[in-house]
Formats: C-alpha cells, structure tokens, sequence
C-alpha cells in the first residue's frame, strides 16, 4: 500500500486542527507552516476535506479552518478517503469487483485480506486517539511485531 503525500498531508493538517485549543479555527497558513505543507497544495486539501464535511471553514480577520465534528468522531480512513477515494484499489478498482483464473485465483483473496487490514487499523483510529498519543493496543501490537520497521 502506498500513502500519498495528499493523504499524509491531509491528516498532518486534521490532527493540527485536532489540537487547536478549544476547537478555534486555524489559518492554512499556519496549518502549513506547522506541518511543513506547500500552502496551495494544503488549501486544495482542504477544500476536500471541507466538501467531505471532515473541516469546516470560518471567514473573518480570526477565521481559519476547524473540525466540523469532535476529533473523537472522525477517523483517518475518513480523512484519508476524502483526499484520496477508497483504501485499497487495485488497478484503480475495488477489490469486489475483480476476479482471477488459474493460479492466480486466491489473489482476490489477498486483495481483499489487505483491505480488510487496511480498514482495521485506520478506521479504528481516530484524530483525537492520534494527537492523544492513545493508539488502539491492535495498532500499537502491529507496530511493535518483530519486523515491522523493517525495510526489505
């Protein structure tokens, strides 16, 4: 699987919402610069994360952007799917409507099994579990398995 820099961004951005004291609203310039986010690119992100109902946007001299909902009910797979569609495609369609022959016939499987893995972890945590440090134990245990920060 492969995390795109609109996907990574998308999520730096919420979880700097998600820890602006008392929900106040935050410019993108700052968002930007506390992420270290190219600015355009950042106000395009959240353009979609505002039309997914994931931020909203305030105008005025102290207006920025805010979570429309409490952190503790928006999930990164949320985030992530505005930004970027579905989870896990494979050339660029979802795992259901594929099929295989032959040899390769218990791939459909594999692919699904990943979706499902993908799912388990980032619909499961939330942006206020992620600024909070909290991760639920499953994601922590998967981050802790003897080779997961490997690079093979």
């Amino acid at each position: 699987m492969r995390v795109s820099a609109k996907a990574d961004y998308a999520v730096r951005a919420c979880a700097e919402l998600a820890a602006s004291p008392h929900g106040d609203p935050v410019p993108a310039e700052i968002l930007a610069q506390g992420q270290d986010i190219p600015t355009a690119f950042l106000e395009r992100i959240l353009g979609d994360l505002r039309r997914a109902g994931i931020v909203a946007s305030v105008r005025g001299r102290s207006g920025g952007y805010r979570l429309a909902r409490p952190a503790a009910a928006v999930s990164l797979a949320e985030v992530i799917r505005a930004v970027d569609g579905p989870l896990v495609t494979v050339r660029d369609e979802r795992p259901p409507s594929l099929s295989y022959d032959g040899s390769a016939a218990s791939l459909l499987d594999v692919w699904v099994a990943l979706r499902t893995s993908v799912r388990s972890v980032l619909d499961e945590v939330t942006l206020e579990s992620l600024v909070a440090g909290e991760l639920p134990e499953h994601v922590k245990a998967l981050a802790t398995t003897v080779g997961a920060w490997d690079n093979p």
